[in-house]
């Protein structure tokens, strides 16, 4: 099904109520073609210079986008979108947004003409029953989704689409609701999560910003994520307020480290995680990113 298809696909289906269950589900989309389960990514963003700049970790995305079977779409959930309830954005154009400021005006230049997904912002809206879904049309693609998803794919030919984090919900909730997106990977979205596990601005070194470097807090941090991560232990990770200082220093909001939960959560028995760009810069900014994939 090219992406066309999936797209007028989208649009057919009916609308559901929110005690429908999973097997109601694939009911719903068995007009739609299965593609190959679609791996789900965490992308460490680090600072927005990374869009326009030439360094390893922004190769590892190129070389990523190249490995990648081409998806029919993306659900992107950025760091750098939070709101009261969660929304989806649902807009044909999504604008660029260039949330940040202090930076060369190069960066601002940069746009990003993904087309969005309506009809995927309405089926993702459809399939959440944790909690109303609302459709969105004044956000975007910000710089947690256009820097990162622009060297995986420079060619900006593959929808996307953005849902927010809702800042009023415990970690637990977030994971929880991932979940009931997980269907989407079967219908070829590749759905991305874009943040830092390590994200501390307020200590970053910041003459150190473009070199590897690390305070002791923060590899601490990042180890004992990393392995909490690769033996399966999401439960620390969403216990992440009650794992010392190191993760105290780490993650002091949480909004960077959300997107991370939401990849875990998508994980299944039969696959496999794999680390990359495992490395810190600046003291207090961990560029780990991870790519779940079915062995």
């Amino acid at each position: 099904m090219d992406r066309k298809q999936f797209i007028k696909s989208l649009a057919l289906l009916p609308l559901i109520t929110s005690s429908m269950n999973l097997k109601d589900l694939n009911k719903m989309t068995s007009t739609m073609s299965n593609t190959s389960k679609m791996p789900v990514l965490f992308l460490g963003h680090g600072s927005p210079m990374n869009a326009i700049e030439e360094n390893e970790f922004v190769s590892e995305f190129r070389k990523l986008g190249k490995e990648l079977v081409k998806p029919n779409a993306i659900l992107c959930i950025s760091a750098h979108w939070e709101t009261k309830g969660t929304f989806v954005t649902a807009m044909q154009n999504p604008p660029t947004i260039h949330d940040f400021g202090g930076f060369p005006q190069a960066l601002f230049d940069v746009k990003y003409p993904a087309q969005g997904s309506p009809e995927l912002a309405q089926k993702t809206k459809n399939i959440i029953t944790k909690t109303e879904v609302r459709l969105d049309d004044s956000w975007g693609l910000d710089h947690g989704a256009w820097s990162v998803i622009k060297h995986l794919y420079p060619n900006a030919d593959i929808p996307v689409i953005q849902m927010s984090i809702d800042y009023s919900q415990p970690a637990k909730y977030h994971y929880e609701l991932a979940k009931e997106i997980n269907i989407l990977r079967q219908k070829g979205v590749l759905i991305i999560g874009s943040g830092n596990i390590v994200h501390n601005l307020r200590m970053v070194d910041w003459k150190k910003l473009n070199e590897e470097y690390a305070f002791d807090w923060a590899t601490e941090a990042n180890e004992k994520m990393k392995r909490h991560i690769l033996s399966g232990d999401h439960q620390k990770l969403i216990d992440f307020k009650s794992q010392g200082k190191a993760f105290d220093l780490a993650i002091p909001t949480p909004e960077h480290y959300l997107p991370l939960l939401y990849t875990l959560s998508l994980k299944e028995e039969n696959e496999k995680i794999t680390l990359f760009n495992d490395k810190a810069v600046g003291g207090s900014l961990s560029m780990t990113s991870l790519k779940i994939e079915t062995i």
